[in-house]
């Protein structure tokens, strides 16, 4: 029987989306396979680490895959050729490395990578084969093998210490801290009452709001009412006179494309998504959507980037399309290529549209709702960076009452959109004022007089969260949503509406955690321990010397904490909720996805539900039931009566437990950056509303 003939090209991803979309590229002569992620890894079941051989790693074939790996070796034996076209960064290249060396391949530069899935990206990648980058490879294995040697020894002492099931994780950990240290900060804040002064001013039938700014030329703090009071006596005696008028422009330039955590924060601030729901639309976005004639696209570059750096040819397209829509005018003077910033590991480009030509609006149908706001996202950020500033017109007035007291107002007008023509998610509205002259009377209508408190620093969202993470080198681009995710599912972290709230356990673990290990809960440590992954990757370290550097004082710490952490019994939490089946108080238990309630009886009873918040506010419809908080499949909370199905009220804000004083109807939170947090009516017909808080 004479031997199979081998015909062909494997290229190996990760995933079935990008290997369909690759296959449609490729053609005949090449097959495409997807291995589904990982394919080896530590085991699950123990340390998998032999810390006495050098930190060798122990890695087996992950349970579930070894059908998947049967399978490659089997396309492996009918090919001439095997190409290993996984993600460009460590995970990436490590998982290549696992598959080169479990499929037993002998050709050195089997390695291709690319950063955006479209034709000629594909093609050019193919053209240039390299061998495994062992760089990489020992940066992902040093990270992988430092979370397992934190994880496994730190949970066991936890399980110990407080209660079954808790688990610690490297980032995570000091994730967590850093928020637990903003609710104490908020905890200890102590407000104080100040005043500000404003006067309603008339100028040609035009009325403008100007506020007191300084008292014999000097900055001032108004402490009281009594104060205020006396300041106004003063003030309204004297006469309003144009002091100066300032008339210039000013020029406000376009950021930069997006790099992953800018995305992340960009898309929670304005789109309200989580760091997990952007990453996951973006990998969508990134391997491929069927747009119709063109069949399944890549629409955006590859998503894990810290760098704001953008390909020539991208520029070029970039700088063609805003020619041939907008005119030159709108092209930026600047020769702008967005090169490496501080820090920045640079290996990828920021996050950008593969081909401009792609328009949002041309997409519109081909996308899912979700989908079309993120790409229409990243597409606007991505064609207004380089695009012309945004000209204003500022004109700034400084008004005398009398010698001691000076006011001020400040107006706003564009003059050229420049960038704005396509990014104006953050444009201000203009405040148009009315010419004024110095030496000009103006005429006061009203004084307004407000009472102010300052406020306590707000608790993270998860874009401020992302934010801090990356100014303090804690973690990198892949790790943010993971982070954030992990967090919240251990029951260590809890979501209240957009802010992160730290709960009684992730504080108790905290504490504990930074007394006795204080390097695992140290943000400049871990900054420190990230640069060193860095260094590894660029070849300037061993990855081995890292795990030895980390591992001997922690072990010692480790040993010591066994003998002096004192124990912490967390009390249950008895819920007023009573089981169905025996009778006996549901009680709070933390899962893998959160909080759920469990019945007290257990082992004899194991009725569990869904945890349901409530909020107190008796539902207007049915009127005997109660508003409770509710995911919907997208991840959105809302708020539904308790008796659905049989009453559907739902309301998409959070109610609060106060009657509108106007319609007696409910009320609401909402918060913006300009009125903070306010109460609202419900009732659009009434339309009360009251601010509670600035932000």
């Amino acid at each position: 029987m004479g031997r199979r003939k081998k015909s062909g090209t494997l290229v190996i991803v990760e995933s079935p989306a990008k290997a369909k979309t690759i296959a449609k590229f490729l053609g005949r002569g090449y097959k495409v396979e997807a291995s589904m992620g990982h394919v080896i890894d530590l085991p699950k079941s123990k340390l998998g680490i032999d810390i006495e051989n050098n930190f060798e790693p122990k890695y087996i074939t992950i349970r579930g895959k070894g059908k998947v790996l049967k399978n490659l070796r089997k396309a492996v034996k009918k090919s001439e050729d095997v190409l290993l076209a996984t993600d460009p960064d460590r995970e990436g290249e490590a998982i290549s490395w696992h598959l080169y060396r479990a499929l037993k391949l002998d050709k050195e530069d089997a390695r291709i990578e690319f950063n955006e899935i479209t034709k000629t990206a594909i093609k050019n990648a193919l053209k240039n084969p390299r061998p495994i980058n062992q760089n990489l490879v020992d940066a992902q294995q040093a990270r992988r093998l430092l979370d397992r040697l934190v994880g496994y020894r730190l949970s066991p002492l936890l399980w110990k210490k407080i209660r079954k099931g808790l688990s610690a994780g490297r980032v995570q950990t000091v994730a967590v801290k850093i928020i637990c240290e903003r609710e104490k900060e908020i905890e200890a804040f102590e407000p104080e009452e100040y005043w500000t002064i404003k006067v309603i001013l008339e100028k040609d039938s035009n009325d403008f709001e100007a506020e007191l700014k300084r008292i014999n030329g000097k900055k001032f703090k108004i402490s009281n009412q009594e104060e205020a009071n006396n300041i106004l006596e003063e003030v309204k005696k004297e006469d309003f006179i144009v002091e100066q008028v300032k008339d210039r422009k000013r020029r406000r330039n376009p950021n930069s494309p997006f790099t992953t955590s800018t995305l992340q924060q960009r898309a929670a601030s304005q789109l309200g998504y989580s760091a997990k729901k952007t990453m996951y639309l973006a990998q969508q976005l990134y391997e491929g959507i069927d747009i119709g004639e063109e069949g399944t696209v890549g629409l955006i570059s590859y998503i894990r980037t810290d760098s704001t750096r953008i390909s020539d040819e991208a520029r070029g397209e970039a700088l063609n399309y805003i020619r041939n829509e907008f005119g030159d005018k709108y092209v930026s003077s600047k020769d702008k290529k967005y090169k490496k910033q501080e820090g920045a590991q640079d290996a990828h480009e920021a996050i950008r549209p593969t081909s401009v030509v792609h328009t949002p609006e041309s997409l519109k149908n081909k996308l899912t709702n979700d989908q079309y706001k993120l790409y229409d996202l990243i597409w606007r950020r991505f064609v207004a960076s380089f695009m012309s500033p945004a000209v204003y017109r500022l004109l700034t007035v400084t008004i005398n009452a009398g010698e001691k007291y000076r006011f001020n107002v400040s107006g706003s007008q564009i003059v050229f959109p420049g960038f704005l023509r396509v990014d104006s998610s953050s444009q201000k509205k203009d405040v148009i004022l009315p010419e004024m002259q110095k030496g000009e009377k103006l005429a006061p209508k009203e004084f307004l007089p407000e009472q102010h408190f300052t406020q306590p620093p707000p608790r993270f969202s998860e874009a401020s969260l992302v934010k801090t993470l990356e100014e303090e080198g804690i973690g990198r681009p892949s790790t943010y949503a993971p982070t954030i995710s992990t967090v919240i599912s251990r029951g260590y972290v809890e979501r209240d509406g957009r802010q992160l709230k730290p709960t009684e356990l992730g504080i108790i673990v905290t504490d504990l955690l930074s007394e006795h290990f204080p390097d695992v809960t140290d943000i400049e440590f871990t900054a420190q321990m990230e640069d060193r992954l860095d260094n590894v990757e660029e070849g300037n370290d061993q990855w081995k010397e890292v795990l030895v550097d980390f591992y001997e004082p922690f072990a010692k710490r480790l040993e010591i904490a066994a003998e002096e952490m004192d124990s912490v019994q967390l009390e249950e939490e008895v819920t007023d909720e009573v089981c169905e089946k025996c009778g006996k108080p549901m009680i709070v238990k933390y899962g893998r996805y959160g909080k759920f309630l469990a019945c007290s009886g257990y082992p004899d009873c194991k009725n569990t539900k869904p945890f349901l918040i409530k909020t107190g506010v008796s539902c207007p419809e049915c009127e005997d039931g109660e508003l409770i908080q509710r995911k919907s499949r997208k991840g959105r909370v809302f708020y539904g009566c308790s008796n659905y199905p049989d009453c559907e009220y739902v309301l998409w804000n959070k109610p609060v437990d106060k009657e509108c004083p106007d319609c007696e109807g409910i009320m609401v939170e909402k918060r913006s950056k300009s009125k903070g947090l306010v109460y609202k009516c419900v009732n659009k017909e009434c339309g009360f509303e009251e601010k509670v808080a600035d932000i």
